[in-house]
């Protein structure tokens, strides 16, 4: 009996744990479910169907009271993220960027990076691969408001 108490306590805490502190489908919420699955099966294997029955729905509204309390205490507030965005994607249309220009990588492009054309950053993504800081790129094209780079040396 206290080998399925530790595996629901290690269950619950893990499954919550994935659920409120680390989102995501990750080793705990894995580790978790496994472990709750192995203590119901414990408990149908030691203690028969009708208490295995009532452990499994009792982990069921368990593990559905806590999500609703939490739900309800808007301890979710706590969790997400409420800092307004103020910043804006790069619109290139607006910029006085076009195909041809001439600028220089101001960090390196793996494929996207930073390139400064006429004194204004911009991100950029390069169409031949890793390009080193401080090299001469120019514009080849725009697409999907993405600006596509090549160094200045590279023929196509």
């Amino acid at each position: 009996m206290a080998f399925t108490i530790i595996l629901t306590i290690v269950g619950l805490v893990l499954v919550l744990s994935e659920i409120f502190l680390i989102p995501g489908v990750g080793v705990a919420g894995v580790l978790g479910v496994l472990s709750l699955g192995g203590a119901c099966y414990y408990v149908f294997y030691e203690f028969g169907l009708l208490a295995g029955a009532v452990f499994t729905a009792a982990i069921l509204a368990v593990l559905i009271g806590l999500i609703v309390y939490t739900i309800k205490t808007r301890a979710w507030k706590k969790l997400a993220l409420n800092t307004k965005i103020d910043s804006k994607v790069q619109n290139i249309e607006e910029e006085a960027l076009s195909v041809g220009d001439s600028g220089k990588a101001v960090t390196r492009l793996a494929p996207i990076g930073t390139a400064r054309f006429d004194g204004k950053a911009y991100e950029v993504k390069s169409l031949e691969g890793m390009i080193d800081a401080g090299t001469e790129v120019e514009v080849v094209m725009f697409e999907d408001n993405k600006i596509y780079v090549r160094p200045v040396s590279a023929d196509f």
